[in-house]
């Protein structure tokens, strides 16, 4: 069984794009409706620079969670997103910043999300430590709202300003 072991920060200024070795823009949405009860994962498909993927994760919410990611043919996966998506799609460009033993994924979102920028960073284990970046802000590691499965159902710019810090 696959299993995903992440954090998440908010991001404190955009020091961190200096250090980017990389970046790749995503589109991806869901095709299942996590708000159903009976609803125990997320179905997604996401276009990744010039590869698509379609992936399950589970609905935990928090630093550990079952994933399944397989490769798909692109022109499906555009296609699945036109015809498929349960709510809008979400577009974001993704940068990796190496920072003492891992790398960073930062996500720069566009569209119905446009202002929101979350780092995350997979670990080995639960209890792995980090060092953390000078630009590394608030954790959100166990905030719904901030994942973007949370965002495809109710995306950042519709937020009220409290619900942004």
């Amino acid at each position: 069984m696959a299993r995903e072991i992440e954090r998440k920060f908010l991001l404190k200024g955009d020091l961190w794009k200096q250090k980017a070795f990389q970046k790749t823009h995503f589109a991806q949405g869901y095709l299942n409706d996590i708000t159903e009860q009976s609803a125990k994962s997320s179905v997604r498909v996401r276009l990744e620079g010039d590869k698509a993927n379609m992936n399950i994760k589970s609905l935990e919410i928090g630093l550990s969670r079952d994933e399944y990611e397989y490769e798909i043919p692109y022109a499906e996966g555009e296609r699945m997103l036109d015809t498929l998506s349960v709510g809008p799609v979400i577009e974001k460009d993704r940068y990796l910043v190496r920072h003492g033993d891992h790398v960073w994924e930062i996500d720069e979102f566009h569209g119905e999300n446009l202002g929101l920028v979350v780092a995350e960073v997979e670990m080995q284990s639960e209890n792995e430590r980090i060092q953390m970046p000078e630009w590394a802000g608030k954790e959100v590691t166990e905030v719904p709202r901030y994942y973007n499965v949370s965002l495809s159902k109710y995306p950042y710019t519709k937020w009220k300003e409290h619900e942004k810090h």
